[in-house]
C-alpha cells in the first residue's frame, strides 16, 4: 500500500514509518525538510505543498504538528500550536481533494484533549468537547478536514491518549524522576489518565485504515483508563522504586503554567468505544502489563 505521511520523522511518526515498512508498505513523506528523492516539500505556514510530487496514494496520515510538551505555552507557543495543526490540516486536506486519484482514506491525528477536563465522567466518541485551550485547537483541527471529507475521502480523526513508550513521548520523561526514586502523584492524583501502548497505537492506526466503517472521531486509547494514582503506583511497580513523594499542584502550575492544568492535572475518562464495535482486539489490555513490557 503506498501511504503519503507528515510527521514521519517525529515520536510517533518514526515508529510507524518503520512498522508500516516492516509489512510491505512504501511511505512518502510531507516534510518541510526534504532529505530523499521521493519526499514532498511542503510549508504550511506559507500555504506551500509540491502536490505535482504526490504518488497517487491510497491512505494519508498526518501526524504533523508543533510539539505541545516542549516548553512553557506562552502566547506565540500557542499560537505555533494551533497553526500548525489549523493550518496544516487544511493545507493537506485542500490537496487531497484535488488530487487526480484520490486517497481512499485520511487518518488525521487529533486528540483526547477535545474533551477537556470532565472529571470522572466516562466519555466515547459521542460525548461533546469540552473547554480550554487543548479542546479548542481539537475542535478547529478537526474541522480542518472538511474539504477532503466533502471530496469524498473517508477520514478518521484519531483521538490520541497518552502514548506509552520507553523511547519518547511522556514516558520517557517520567521514567528518569522514578529510576531516581522521585516519582510520585501528580497533583491530587484522582484525575484519569488515558493511555495507549506504543504496540496499540502502530496496529489502531493500521486498523483506522483497513477498516471501512471507521470515520470520524475514533478514541485510540486503551479500555482501562486510569487515576494518576494507579498509573504512579503501576509505574513504580514496574521499575521496583519507590513513589513516595507527591509533586503539588502549585509547582506545576509555577513550572508549566497553563500546560500543567491541561495536561497533567486535567481529567479524561476515555473509552475507545467505536475501536469495540469495530472488532479491533487490543494487544496490551492493562497498564500493568503494558509497563513490563516497556520498561
Amino acid at each position: 500500500m503506498q501511504v503519503l505521511m507528515t510527521g514521519a520523522t517525529g515520536f510517533l511518526g518514526s515508529h510507524l514509518v518503520s512498522f508500516l515498512s516492516e509489512r510491505g508498505d512504501t511511505i512518502q513523506r510531507v516534510t518541510r525538510s526534504p532529505s530523499q528523492a521521493e519526499d514532498v516539500a511542503w510549508n504550511p505556514a506559507r500555504g506551500e505543498i509540491n502536490a505535482a510530487a504526490i504518488h497517487s496514494p491510497e491512505a494519508v496520515v498526518h501526524l504533523a504538528g508543533e510539539n505541545i510538551a516542549d516548553g512553557r505555552w506562552t502566547n506565540a507557543k500557542k499560537q505555533r500550536i494551533r497553526e500548525s495543526r489549523i493550518k496544516g490540516t487544511e493545507l493537506l486536506s485542500g490537496t487531497l481533494a484535488r488530487l487526480p486519484h484520490r486517497p481512499r482514506v485520511f487518518v488525521s491525528a487529533s486528540a483526547v484533549g477535545y474533551y477537556g477536563d470532565r472529571g470522572d465522567e466516562v466519555l466515547t466518541e459521542e460525548s461533546g468537547g469540552g473547554e480550554g485551550f487543548l479542546a479548542d485547537v481539537c475542535r478547529q483541527w478537526e474541522t480542518a478536514t472538511q474539504t477532503a471529507i466533502q471530496a469524498g475521502i473517508r477520514t478518521v480523526h484519531l483521538r490520541n491518549g497518552l502514548v506509552l513508550a520507553a523511547d519518547g513521548g511522556a514516558l520517557s520523561k517520567l521514567l528518569l524522576a522514578f529510576r531516581l526514586g522521585l516519582g510520585g502523584p501528580v497533583g491530587s492524583g484522582q484525575q484519569y489518565w488515558s493511555w495507549i501502548s506504543i504496540t496499540d497505537w502502530l496496529h489502531i492506526v493500521r486498523h483506522c485504515v483497513a477498516t471501512e466503517l471507521l470515520s470520524g472521531p475514533v478514541n485510540a486509547t486503551a479500555s482501562h483508563p486510569v487515576r494518576n494514582t494507579e498509573f504512579t503506583q503501576a509505574l513504580g511497580r514496574a521499575l521496583k522504586r519507590p513513589t513516595l513523594i507527591p509533586v503539588p499542584e502549585f509547582a506545576l502550575r509555577f513550572v508549566l503554567g497553563e500546560m500543567a492544568d491541561e495536561m497533567l492535572l486535567a481529567s479524561a475518562r476515555v473509552m475507545p468505544a467505536r475501536l469495540q464495535v469495530s472488532g479491533y482486539e487490543f494487544t496490551h489490555a492493562t497498564l500493568e502489563e503494558t509497563l513490563r513490557d516497556l520498561r
